[in-house]
């Protein structure tokens, strides 16, 4: 049976302000790395909305989008699946959660997110095909959420320079029911495919994404660690 491989967390030069590789070429080292699609989760907090002082909110919104959307143009070029996400911190701690299945009109008819608490955010989403997923939970300075408020966790977070103490968040999401999922966390160039989820079929929008995770058709999360 053919296998496809993604990885569900990459960042890119062109918004994360800790990206150091433009969406081009990242999509370029997973095309040559065998992965067959990569979900682009670039941050999404205040200090970046802050950054472009003078834009419209839809401007900014463009903006944010703007790596996916490089990504998306040279994953046509290569035949590798590009898929929208987002890494968003709300300012009432430093925890992150990757969020799945968003969408742009999603982003520009609500505002500021990042001024939500993850209560609120939760509420927002629950008529949405939205899936919240807690990243690196027990990562130095990060806390668990509250289970009931998160539909998973990254129990894998592969990122090479950062202990997240994935045995924690392995266990944790165990215990607590929740989902589970692997990300490679690219930033630089040796991130790449690191991590990430085998699947049965190609995906290929943030949508199917949701229903390959919800539906447990994952047939491995991948890891390096």
């Amino acid at each position: 049976m053919r296998l496809y491989k993604y990885d569900t967390h990459v960042h890119t030069q062109e918004v994360s302000e800790c990206g150091k590789v433009k969406a081009g070429e990242t999509v370029r080292l997973y095309h040559e790395a065998g992965y067959d699609g990569i979900v682009i989760t670039d941050h999404y907090y205040r200090r970046y909305f802050d950054r472009l002082e003078g834009q419209t909110w839809n401007e900014k919104i463009d903006f944010f989008l703007s790596g996916y959307n490089q990504a998306k143009v040279y994953g046509r070029k290569l035949g590798v699946d590009v898929i929208l996400g987002m890494e968003i911190r709300f300012e009432e701690n430093v925890n992150d959660y990757l969020v799945y299945g968003i969408y742009e009109d999603f982003l520009k008819e609500n505002k500021e997110l990042y001024k939500l608490t993850l209560t609120a955010f939760k509420e927002l989403v629950k008529h949405e095909e939205i899936l919240i997923i807690q990243a690196h939970p027990f990562r130095t300075g990060m806390i668990p959420a509250n289970p009931t408020l998160i539909d998973g966790v990254e129990v894998f977070n592969e990122h090479p320079r950062h202990d997240s103490r994935n045995h924690l968040a392995l266990a944790f999401a165990r215990q607590n029911g929740r989902l589970m999922l692997s990300g490679s966390d690219f930033h630089q160039a040796q991130d790449a495919a690191r991590g990430g989820i085998v699947v049965p079929e190609r995906i290929s929008d943030s949508q199917e994404l949701v229903k390959v995770i919800k539906e447990g058709r994952i047939v491995e999360l991948l890891r390096t660690k």
